[in-house]
């Protein structure tokens, strides 16, 4: 049972060559990027002349560090 469950956490990190705090580390970076990709948005919708190409580089930004993280 202990098994299974040491399964459900770790068979996605080594299916991308990570152990499960090097995919914990890089998806809660990633994650926290996101976050404040979307509060800059969140302003730029409320006030237009803010972050006017900020959340848009981000999100390239780590489409680029996705695409390339497994090469």
């Amino acid at each position: 049972m202990s098994n299974q469950i040491a399964r459900l956490f770790t068979a996605h990190p080594h299916s991308v060559d990570e152990s499960y705090f090097e995919h914990l580390l890089f998806a809660g970076k990633f994650s926290a990027k996101l976050f404040a990709a979307g509060f800059c948005a969140l302003c730029h919708a409320v006030l237009p002349f803010t972050f006017e190409k900020t959340a848009s580089r981000m999100i390239n930004e780590l489409h680029h560090k996705m695409h390339n993280r497994s090469q």
